[in-house]
Order: C-alpha cells, then sequence, then structure tokens
C-alpha cells in the first residue's frame, strides 16, 4: 500500500491536499445542511399554522423569518435575502467540483511522468527494458492516477448529494417563503 503514495511522487502532495480539502467540504457541508440547522420542524410547524415563530432561532429558516419581520413592507428585500441564505448553503460545493475534475488530472500527470521515466531507462544497445523494473514501474506510475480517481469519485458523489440537498431545501423554502410574506402583507 505504502508502494501506492511512493508511485505517485510528489505529486502526493497536491493530491493530499485535494483530499483533505473534500473530506473537510463534505463534513462541514453534512453538518451545517443538517434539517435542524435550516429547517427545524417547530419552526416549519409555526410558519404552516401562522403561530408566531418563536423556536429555532439559529437556523436558515428562523434568520428569513427575523429578516421579514424587520422588513414587512419590503417583500423583494426579504425574497433576496432567502437567495442570499440559499447562496449560503452552497459554499463550498462548487470548491467540490474542482477537485473532482482536478484530482484525475493530477494522477494522470503522475501516470505520464512515471511512464516517461520507466521509458527513459530502456538499454539503448538492445532496445528492451529490463522486464521486473519495466513491470514495476509501470504499477507504480499508475498509482497516481488511481489515487486521483479514489479522491475524485466521492468528491463527485458528495458534490452531487450536498447540491441536491440544497435544492430541496431551497424548493421548501420558496413555499414557506410565500407564507411568510402573505403573513407580513396582513
Amino acid at each position: 500500500m505504502l508502494d501506492i503514495f511512493k508511485g505517485a511522487g510528489v505529486l502526493i502532495y497536491p493530491l493530499a491536499l485535494c483530499s483533505i480539502i473534500a473530506v473537510y467540504i463534505l463534513c462541514e457541508r453534512l453538518y451545517a445542511l443538517r434539517k435542524d440547522a435550516v429547517l427545524p420542524d417547530d419552526l416549519v410547524d409555526a410558519i404552516v399554522e401562522g403561530k408566531p415563530a418563536q423556536a429555532g432561532r439559529h437556523s436558515v429558516l428562523a434568520r428569513i423569518v427575523e429578516f421579514g419581520e424587520r422588513h414587512k413592507d419590503d417583500p423583494e428585500a426579504v425574497k433576496a435575502f432567502a437567495r442570499l441564505e440559499i447562496n449560503r448553503m452552497e459554499r463550498g460545493i462548487p470548491y467540490l467540483d474542482v477537485i473532482y475534475a482536478a484530482a484525475p488530472l493530477i494522477g494522470l500527470t503522475g501516470t505520464v511522468t512515471g511512464l516517461l521515466q520507466v521509458f527513459s531507462q530502456i538499454s539503448p544497445e538492445t532496445g528492451l527494458p529490463d522486464p521486473v523494473a519495466f513491470t514495476k514501474g509501470v504499477a507504480l506510475a499508475l498509482s497516481a492516477t488511481v489515487i486521483g480517481l479514489s479522491i475524485a469519485i466521492p468528491s463527485l458523489v458528495g458534490a452531487g448529494f450536498l447540491q441536491r440537498k440544497v435544492e430541496n431545501y431551497a424548493a421548501k423554502l420558496d413555499l414557506l417563503l410565500e407564507r411568510i410574506l402573505a403573513r407580513a402583507s396582513k
């Protein structure tokens, strides 16, 4: 297993950085986008039933409700604030897009440079490489691509999951926003 990391050469460092950033973003966004942090049930129920909103003061929905109460006469400002909150929920997800595009390319760069090193060791007299060294060199060269793909695939899946989660919350917030604005106009 250690040979795989050694085979990536100096490119293991940007690959490790991509991996660390991806894990951080995934963990942070999964925590930040939990249901209680965005749409707490008690606050949603209060809005749907037309009751005063008391609970969930540190959630996305609570911030929108609070802004709506301060700006009752400006529904466009409340809608704009809700869009800003949705944009805030998407924070970090575009970086996952960069990581799942860049990690395999970094790995491919490692593969190409590794193969160049392997082919540069072909004997000029015979025109043939040492079979053992050649096989080992090719295997190590391909390890950078394996590492890049093992970073890219979870980043791709995580970005898709998180983006869908934000879209679902945005649709629910849009419906609740109509209820908040209707109540504010009364």
